[in-house]
């Protein structure tokens, strides 16, 4: 970069922003998780319509952001309003396919995909009312933004039960594999999935193994302010722990809620955590009642917990 190069960038970074002023590389205000200058400051950029927390009031609303965001291979069923047709919601189908019609004309939804149009719920939705009218055998793609209409939570209802299973071995439950291609996928998919566990007791909560570091991620449906504040409490009074020797070590951002992780040592496994997880639950609901507000140390804890908060929705 040349000198005068130079200068231009610290002379516009030496002007002042009037108040609200958005920076092109800062988040967008929208919450969609991109740079502003690539959607709201972007003609054309933001989607036509955007859901700041899409799955609110979707019964399993933290367990289906877990199985979109990290959770490898796991499977849900749904219940259609007003209707007994079978329908599965995925984490992934092959080749991040949106949706399929099974030869048995089960209908299962990917949530794992490569569009996004601002609103998945919608976009499940859309999905599903072309599946319904689908033949047997036929995959079903989103081209292009679905525009308004209704989400998954105006089509479903009743509880959603989460299976993690150990590969993608689902896939080929009622295929034909003479040319063995469908092992061959199942095999390539399986090696990608890192061995993952849905504690008991508590919602949306997953164990995982990543090589030799074993972490713990909890999708959280309280409000995002009141949850920061719960958890710099209990971090500033050491009481965010898990077992010995576990870190809470940041968090994500998705779909409008947070999902803390916690650090687990080797070996630590899923079932050790299970108790420990319930405890911490109820601690943290007691914190959340807790209407002080926080003291000098508590406020640092918080600002250090937001700086490793990481938004990927």
């Amino acid at each position: 970069m040349s000198k005068k190069s130079r200068a231009k960038v610290r002379s516009a970074e030496a002007v002042p922003r009037a108040e609200g002023e958005v920076g092109p590389r800062e988040p967008c205000p929208c919450g969609s998780g991109r740079r502003y200058k690539a959607c709201h400051g972007s003609p054309g950029g933001a989607p036509a319509v955007w859901s700041a927390r899409p799955f609110a009031g979707l019964a399993g609303e933290c367990d289906v952001i877990a199985m979109r965001e990290f959770v490898p291979a796991a499977t849900a069923p749904l219940r259609l309003k007003g209707s007994d047709r079978e329908v599965v919601l995925c984490t992934l189908l092959p080749g991040a396919t949106p949706g399929m019609v099974r030869e048995s004309g089960a209908i299962w939804l990917g949530l794992q995909v490569q569009h996004a149009y601002g609103d998945p719920s919608r976009d499940l939705a859309a999905v599903l009312e072309s599946a319904l009218v689908a033949e047997p055998g036929s995959v079903v793609g989103l081209p292009a933004d679905p525009g308004a209409g209704a989400t998954l939570q105006e089509l479903v209802e009743g509880e959603i039960e989460v299976t993690v299973h150990d590969g993608f071995g689902f896939w080929a439950d009622d295929l034909d594999d003479a040319d063995g291609s469908v092992a061959a996928a199942l095999e390539q998919a399986n090696a990608a999935a890192a061995p993952t566990t849905r504690l008991e007791g508590v919602e949306a909560a997953y164990w995982t193994s990543m090589g030799e570091r074993e972490f713990l991620r909890w999708v959280r449906p309280e409000d995002e302010d009141a949850l920061l504040d719960a958890l710099a409490r209990l971090h500033a009074a050491r009481e965010d722990h898990l077992v010995e020797g576990a870190r809470l070590i940041g968090m994500f951002r998705a779909h409008g809620v947070l999902a803390p992780v916690w650090d687990l040592p080797q070996g630590t496994g899923a079932e050790p955590i299970a108790a420990p997880a319930a405890a911490f639950d109820r601690r943290l609901a007691e914190t959340l009642a807790d209407p002080r507000p926080l003291h000098t140390a508590e406020r640092a804890a918080r600002s250090g917990l937001t700086s490793r908060q990481l938004t990927i929705r």
